[in-house]
């Protein structure tokens, strides 16, 4: 009788539910992780009112010790990583092999399986937010089952710049042009704690533009930043002393800035305030050692917005994969 290769070879680990008494464990393993972002921390979790969402994290051990984390909240059969968070799927520890991918997307399968969840579905970050890229899990969620359930695109840039006056030539000559006459126009940028004025402005040009509001509402913005106040960052573009354009940056982790939310005020749209955003915000990214800036997505369920995506192609941005997969569903 063939014996199945894999059931000799792949590791088990030990499948743990999360509870808070496990929480300065999980934070620390996250900060440390191999592909650790903003988006996995109970931190960034506690901004979501009591009862929003049913959380039900995990934790895989080997011999004792974490291995990964799977956040995640159920939907009611349905494990989903998470909801309430841009990105999800499994954090890992810096080593992961094909042999512990396959292991981890295994245990994963046999708890839903023994738990009666009946399907996952998770969005993994790009691969710019590892430390170590590598497409491992990818594998071993295709290979036991998982479908893509989407692959929207994301504006990335490189801030590989050798100095700081590369950046500005890095820039389609639209961009360049628009930079310049914002500071001739005695544009100024700088970092702001005015989220209140911010939001009105976002608020207004979603209204106007798309019919929407917000993905957070006030207040969970400003507790957001009470919860992680180095981690979520104000630019503001000023004209007069007026606020007329402003970028909210989440420090992701060490590597990664994720442009969240990015707005101006429509009567000052001639001044090319977000123009000079972008190109200060590089500045300073590039000047604390962060490797990339994440413009966030320019398509929405696989359409993709191409006046967008051509925009922020002129800041140097190029698409990446940011996936969603899902299994049993």
């Amino acid at each position: 009788m063939e014996v199945h290769w894999w059931s000799q070879v792949i590791p088990h680990f030990e499948v743990q539910e999360y509870n808070p008494e496990l929480r300065e464990e999980w934070e620390a393993f996250v900060e440390a992780a191999d592909d650790g972002t903003i988006f996995h921390l109970q931190r960034f979790f506690d901004y979501h009112p009591r009862g929003r969402f049913t959380h039900h994290h995990l934790i895989f051990r080997r011999k004792g010790k974490i291995f990964a984390l799977f956040p995640a909240a159920l939907q009611g059969d349905i494990l989903s990583s998470h909801p309430g968070a841009s990105y999800g799927g499994f954090v890992v520890k810096r080593g992961l092999g094909i042999k512990e991918a396959l292991g981890l997307v295994r245990c994963l399968l046999n708890y839903a399986q023994t738990e009666g969840i009946r399907g996952i579905r998770l969005t993994i970050p790009p691969l710019i937010y590892w430390n170590h890229p590598n497409n491992y899990l990818d594998f071993a969620l295709f290979r036991n089952g998982f479908q893509y359930v989407k692959r929207e695109l994301t504006s990335v840039i490189g801030l590989s710049y050798g100095s700081e006056d590369e950046i500005l030539s890095t820039f389609k000559n639209e961009a360049r042009t628009a930079v310049r006459k914002a500071q001739r126009s005695g544009v100024q940028i700088t970092e702001s704690d005015d989220l209140p004025a911010f939001y009105e402005i976002l608020k207004k040009n979603l209204w106007l533009r798309h019919n929407v509001t917000p993905t957070h509402s006030l207040d969970e913005l400003l507790l957001l930043k009470k919860l992680l106040p180095e981690r979520i960052r104000l630019f503001s573009a000023f004209h007069h002393k007026k606020q007329i354009a402003g970028v909210v940056l989440f420090v992701c982790n060490p590597r990664v800035i994720l442009a969240f939310y990015i707005s101006h005020d429509q009567d000052y749209q001639q001044l090319r305030g977000v123009n000079l955003l972008f190109y200060e915000s590089l500045k300073w990214a590039w000047k604390k050692g962060f490797q990339w800036l994440d413009l966030g997505t320019f398509t929405l369920n696989m359409e993709p917005n191409l006046g967008l995506g051509r925009f922020k192609e002129n800041f140097g941005a190029q698409g990446y994969f940011r996936d969603t997969l899902s299994w049993g569903e």
